[in-house]
């Protein structure tokens, strides 16, 4: 099967290039980098908001990013049920724009955390995850100030009965995120967002692959959850 990727890159974008080796080379798939102030999405399967800062952090992270050009296109993408993956960065974009619930707020100690920590695999049966197994632990990096996971408690209850927790950190909670939540998709598990890395845990040159199941997982037929 092939998939055509898109990048959104910002201006403060750092890991774009990175996803961007796993989707192109890894996997050799077709990888476009989608400047934030284009407006379409012509051709691509898997959107992509990948980690490093975007335009407009040092009001909140991803809080003027929800306004660039490419959303309106990214918001139709999500809303036909094409697949939509927030990592670091882009997981704070995906709650500014509503497209999963909750917020990534400064982490519990006020420190920026940088890192490889142990992530807990709560939902197993997505696309996204079905390569691993329900509790199995991987070892993902963390790099980031604004990961703690926070919902009210009505919404984590949702959260929780509808299985939309994804990814978990192990007793560390290197963040404070509430439920100890890494990472979350939404009720049709189209959209992910995730604070940990996969795409730097995919090389065995970097000493681990424990990221590279997650983007194998899109690459063979399946109908979306």
């Amino acid at each position: 099967m092939t998939l055509t990727f898109g990048i959104i890159v910002f201006p403060g974008s750092n890991c774009d290039r990175d996803v961007a080796y796993v989707t192109a080379d890894l996997l050799q798939q077709p990888t476009r980098l989608i400047w934030h102030q284009q407006t379409t999405l012509d051709g691509v399967d898997v959107v992509i908001l990948p980690g490093g800062f975007s335009y407009g952090d040092y009001l909140r992270c991803g809080a003027i990013a929800r306004f660039a050009p490419i959303m309106p296109a990214i918001l139709e993408h999500a809303a036909m049920g094409k697949w939509v993956l927030g990592i670091c960065n882009g997981f704070q974009i995906l709650t500014e724009l509503r497209l999963l619930p909750g917020a990534l707020i400064r982490n519990q100690h006020l420190h920026f955390v940088c890192d490889r920590v142990p992530i807990t695999v709560a939902r197993p049966d997505l696309i996204w995850t079905r390569h691993y197994r329900l509790n199995q632990v991987l070892t993902l990096p963390i790099a980031h100030g604004e990961g703690c996971y926070y919902a009210d408690e009505a919404t984590l209850a949702i959260l929780e009965r509808d299985r939309q927790v994804v990814w978990r950190y192990g007793d560390s909670n290197p963040n404070g995120s509430v439920h100890g939540i890494a990472g979350i998709c939404n009720p049709a598990g189209n959209i992910l967002g995730m604070m940990p890395h996969p795409e730097r845990a995919a090389d065995p040159l970097l000493g681990s692959t424990d990221g590279l199941s997650l983007f194998q997982g899109l690459l063979s037929p399946m109908v979306p959850v």
